[in-house]
């Protein structure tokens, strides 16, 4: 299939080994950063927090949350230009969903007297919460919806990526704790240019299941 969008996503995988030395752009970055911003949601509840390691000592502390276990993804914390840390709220409350409601009111998108009423789609929430007030599993998988709508991002952008579920959130927890502010990482992506010479999955033809056995047309 010739369409831009097929040949994005036919070259885009999972890096291996990046080079140190290239940089995304300021420019792209910002593309990047809008793009976390404009990624859908259950019930617009955004329940994430995003961090974004680009300093020399952000990448000291990424590393260090290998210490542990992971190893093999360590070294992307300090070669690629930048790492991403998704984060997900495990008690996402009524409360912090209004904040969302309010902006929906203030950005012309929702007229003020229909607030009460979206302020009743918390019910989505509220079928995924706990006796503690938990809700880590529904408010992971809006995570999951950020992280999809990046990777096509970036690959529309030129931009090399390697998700990376392999990493230590008990650390993270630790280390990032100040910027976290509650939030649970279980996920980052690493975010560069690739090494091609020393890449091994790098120019591989991509191996996917043909559509007919993923897709049913009724």
């Amino acid at each position: 299939m010739s369409h831009q969008i097929i040949k994005e996503l036919s070259t885009r995988y999972t890096v291996k080994k990046y080079e140190p030395s290239k940089r995304i752009s300021a420019e792209d970055i910002d593309v990047i950063k809008e793009a976390l911003r404009l990624s859908p949601s259950s019930i617009n509840s955004q329940p994430w927090k995003f961090i974004l390691v680009e300093s020399d000592e952000g990448k000291q502390r990424l590393h260090d949350t290998f210490a542990n276990k992971h190893q093999f993804n360590q070294l992307h914390a300090k070669e690629a230009s930048h790492s991403l840390l998704l984060a997900y709220d495990p008690k996402f409350t009524k409360e912090k969903f209004s904040k969302r409601v309010d902006v929906e009111v203030s950005s012309g998108h929702l007229p003020a007297e229909m607030y009460d009423s979206f302020m009743g789609a918390y019910a989505f929430a509220e079928m995924n919460t706990d006796e503690s007030g938990n809700n880590s599993s529904w408010t992971k998988a809006q995570v999951y919806l950020a992280l999809g709508n990046l990777l096509h991002t970036l690959a529309r952008l030129g931009i090399a990526s390697t998700p990376m579920e392999g990493v230590d959130p008990e650390l993270i927890g630790e280390i990032f704790k100040e910027e976290l502010d509650g939030h649970v990482c279980e996920v980052a992506l690493a975010m560069g240019y690739q090494n091609e010479k020393e890449d091994w999955n790098f120019g591989l033809p991509k191996a996917r299941l043909p559509v007919t056995d993923i897709l049913e047309v009724v």
